[in-house]
């Protein structure tokens, strides 16, 4: 018989809201139906892959939620299409707790609120992440580097290709899969190995999850520990750092940049606007992601509404950064836009310039040009 689980949520938790507050929850395994509100994944379990359903309240979860009221703090229903012995529910039990974030109660987002009273509100304050610890440092690897559709993909086939019955594949079953089926049928290019070394250090023990979560291990300790970790460079670790509750380090790319001038108005190259960006939210000290984060969230929302609503398949999945030009320069009046185009338009190269220009000067044959590109982008491959 099918078991149910009842589970008792933080008394402010709204699980459309905290569900839909970081971008994993788009990520294969997870499912996010918009109509119903309701979340769809397979755990891994010691005894095997299992999936179920989460909504929150006294409803049907088939039904359409939509205009319905937020279910603040009601109990979050899991239903399981197998039958769970006592063993298995707390194995369930707490990979649930640690995707849905419980840690983060009440008391710990009204601190935050006092803080940063502009998500009071909304109530935003937590973020969703994965079951397991593995989950979230894999998840983090396959986001480096690449525009967020690839994230997608890569993410998808290693639950269709590797993991069993769709879940996500488990540490032990990443440590024994062939580098080439991972680079020719899961599209994760150059972090194959990275992802095998990392599920072989998880299989050994060599990561401790509870000594990475313990209050008492500073922050300056868990980001060393990570960043020895095969392909997790600074990105990385921040990003993993806030996925373990641990919010003061902020993890810059170039959607900071982008954020940093668009949003905050900041001039300059790269690295001068992450160190503005770094600074502008240093004030929320140990928050200081949740605000930057919720700032980003805030602006992808404007762009394609309340996340909730978002279809995995079509909106979610399409983010890059060429879209959101697209889109920002749709909302210029007409005359601003054709202003924008006409500057953006490259200078003609007559024919005659072209066929003289000497390999000497072309910048496409010349070594000493092109050296220091190849060195750049061996840099950027971990982040």
């Amino acid at each position: 018989m099918p078991t149910t689980l009842r589970l008792a949520p933080p008394r402010d938790y709204v699980l459309y809201r905290d569900v839909c507050s970081y971008g994993y929850f788009v990520l294969e395994p997870n499912w996010w139906d918009p109509v119903s509100r309701v979340l769809r994944r397979v755990l891994t379990l010691k005894s095997g892959p299992t999936p179920c359903v989460i909504w929150q309240g006294s409803r049907d979860p088939n039904a359409p939620a939509i205009g319905r009221p937020a279910a603040r703090g009601q109990p979050l229903n899991v239903r399981f299409t197998t039958t769970l012995d006592p063993p298995m529910k707390r194995e369930a039990v707490a990979q649930l707790e640690r995707m849905l974030n419980f840690v983060d109660d009440a008391k710990a987002l009204k601190a935050y609120h006092a803080l940063d009273p502009r998500w009071r509100k909304s109530g935003r304050g937590r973020l969703f992440r994965s079951p397991t610890l593995f989950e979230d440092v894999i998840k983090t690897v396959t986001s480096c580097n690449v525009a967020w559709p690839s994230t997608v993909r890569m993410n998808q086939r290693l639950c269709q290709v590797v993991g069993e019955s769709g879940a996500f594949p488990s540490p032990q079953q990443l440590a024994s899969t062939p580098l080439a089926l991972l680079r020719a049928r899961c599209s994760v290019g150059y972090r194959d190995a990275r992802i095998v070394e990392l599920a072989k250090l998880f299989v050994s023990g060599h990561v401790n999850e509870q000594w990475l979560m313990n209050p008492t291990t500073p922050d300056d300790q868990v980001r060393d520990f990570l960043i020895d970790l095969p392909g997790i460079g600074p990105y990385a670790a921040a990003n993993i750092m806030q996925l373990l509750g641990r919010y003061a380090h902020l993890p810059l790319d170039s959607e900071s940049v982008r954020h940093g001038r668009n949003v905050l108005g900041f001039k300059g190259n790269e690295r001068a606007i992450m160190r503005r960006v770094q600074r502008h939210f240093a004030p929320f000290k140990d928050h200081a992601f949740r605000s930057y984060w919720f700032e980003l969230w805030d602006f992808y929302e404007k762009k394609k509404g309340p996340s909730w609503t978002w279809d995995r398949d079509k909106t979610a999945s399409a983010f890059t950064a060429s879209q959101f030009k697209k889109d920002q320069l749709a909302d210029l009046p007409p005359a601003a836009r054709a202003k924008k185009k006409t500057r953006r338009a490259p200078a003609a190269v007559p024919r005659r310039a072209a066929r003289s220009a000497s390999p000497a000067t072309s910048s496409a044959s010349s070594p000493t040009q092109s050296r220091p590109r190849r060195k750049a982008a061996a840099a950027r491959t971990t982040r």
